[in-house]
């Protein structure tokens, strides 16, 4: 298992950066699309792109390489900007978020980008897929990892809990779940529309690995991701804790953020927000 070292930290925490920034410019582009998820999951994904995942962009079909399954479609803005930022296509590309004719579509659309493994729309379907590809890399003898990212809200699914039941049932210690704890949906606060806690212990009670850290954090997230690999015989769920709008103090735990783009006024206080935050990391040491 690597180490993550103070440089290598530093400079994903300035592509963490860049991938907000680049969810900010597309939204403000397409003029829809969600703000919250995909500004919260910059870290998660900046960890998954470019440390944590066996993935090559100049081989997108690379048979060996992990699956990263994203089940809460809506805040594909976040993985259109990391795979962006980590060279599966031009950044300029991003510009072209939710536009006829874009590969960038509101949802991932499975047929239209390299290396987006699912076409993800609606909610609680994409464990239940990465459940599938887990078993199957168990069947053929492979070994590379599959991760899925989840939102919490989905959790309210019944299909969901029937592919935590089936990835226990067969051990996929192959498979890691990232659930995107920021407690809020398009309605409101997920323990008002539709309460999850205890969801720590409903994960303990079917039988699989929970670990839980600050979302937010990429050297918390790394080292928890790291942590959960190293399991045998069953497959594991990160709880990520993250703040709805992470980067742009506007939006920070605002939940009507949830479904909506900034307008030119926001997009450019976001941004200028963004930018102080990119000199401040590059000024600091290693």
């Amino acid at each position: 298992m690597q180490t993550l070292t103070p440089e290598t930290l530093k400079a994903l925490r300035l592509k963490a950066n860049d991938v907000r920034q680049g969810i900010i410019r597309s939204l403000l582009a397409a003029g829809s699309g969600h703000s919250a998820g995909p500004l919260d999951m910059s870290d998660v994904f900046t960890a998954l792109y470019g440390y944590l995942m066996r993935h090559d962009p100049s081989r997108p079909d690379w048979p060996d390489r992990d699956r990263l399954l994203l089940s809460c479609g809506h805040i594909a803005p976040v993985r259109y900007s990391a795979m962006a930022n980590f060279g599966y296509f031009p950044i300029d590309e991003l510009l072209t978020l939710r536009k006829f004719g874009s590969r960038l579509q509101g949802h991932p659309e499975r047929v239209s980008l390299p290396a987006v493994e699912t076409t993800s729309g609606p909610l609680g379907e994409g464990l239940a897929q990465g459940v599938g590809m887990a078993l199957g890399a168990k069947m053929d003898g492979k070994d590379f990892r599959v991760w899925v990212v989840t939102s919490d809200a989905e959790h309210q699914c019944g299909l969901h809990w029937e592919a935590v039941l089936t990835g226990a049932k067969f051990k996929l210690d192959n498979l890691t779940a990232v659930v995107d704890r920021n407690f809020i949906q398009i309605d409101g606060s997920t323990e008002d529309v539709m309460p999850l806690e205890p969801l720590i212990d409903k994960y303990r009670a079917f039988n699989w690995e929970v670990l839980e850290c600050d979302g937010n954090d990429i050297e918390a997230f790394v080292e928890t991701a790291q942590r959960a690999t190293r399991c045998t015989d069953r497959p594991q769920v990160i709880v990520a804790r993250t703040v709805p709008g992470k980067g742009v103090s506007f939006m920070e735990g605002d939940y009507t953020w949830h479904g909506k783009p900034p307008n030119a006024q926001q997009a450019d206080e976001a941004l200028r927000e963004l930018a102080a935050e990119r000199e401040s990391i590059a000024a600091c040491a290693p």
